[in-house]
């Protein structure tokens, strides 16, 4: 059976703890920011081990062996911004598909590059936001309103996807694509910082 959503006030305040606690050193919390970090980046890398360099495992034992030792090294993420975590898997990802496809040329002839194999680059106000120290992004949050903080959270911490945020919130593409314009913005403000309201587009 699959669970209840949290109501939105409710996801979003309990994520902001985690990341409270996470940034102190609680490394429960960590794993807690881990896997709420996993689906995203599984859906973001299915795909781009190309197939000639599968012999080696597929692109979902290259996620699970880069959470492993995001794992054994949990401690490196206490001082990270937000969403710091969340890029740092897909970097992660990104340089062991780029082993596997290395591998895959030593053993072989040479092959191109998968096409779909490039870095993940944030929108401009993401990745501002991404700059900014965790404290000040929790503190200019928390001044937000409930569903300003929610989308905000959907969006930059797990990661979700124009679709995915319009069938939480019960809207259109475009409509949940103007209330998360909207949030940014809203955040951007109380972060003091001067960025193109287009360039939040998910």
């Amino acid at each position: 059976m699959k669970r209840p959503e949290p109501s939105g006030d409710q996801a979003s305040d309990s994520t902001l703890d985690v990341l409270a606690r996470a940034q102190g050193g609680d490394e429960l919390a960590a794993k807690i920011l881990i896997e709420r970090a996993l689906p995203s980046v599984r859906k973001w890398a299915r795909g781009r081990l190309p197939r000639y360099a599968r012999s080696d495992g597929d692109t979902e034992d290259v996620v699970h062996d880069v959470l492993l030792r995001t794992l054994r090294h949990i401690k490196r993420f206490q001082h990270r911004t937000v969403g710091g975590l969340q890029a740092y898997l897909r970097e992660a990802v990104l340089n062991r598909v780029r082993d596997l496809i290395r591998g895959a040329k030593r053993r072989g002839p040479h092959l191109a590059v998968d096409s779909e194999l490039r870095d993940w680059h944030p929108s401009p106000l993401e990745a501002a936001i991404l700059r900014e120290r965790q404290d000040r992004f929790l503190e200019a949050l928390r001044r937000l309103r409930p569903a300003d903080r929610q989308v905000i959270v959907w969006r930059i911490e797990l990661g979700y996807t124009a679709d995915e945020i319009a069938k939480h919130l019960g809207k259109s593409k475009a409509a949940a694509g103007m209330t998360v314009t909207r949030a940014m913005t809203r955040l951007a403000k109380e972060l003091d910082l001067k960025t193109d309201p287009s360039s939040t587009a998910c």
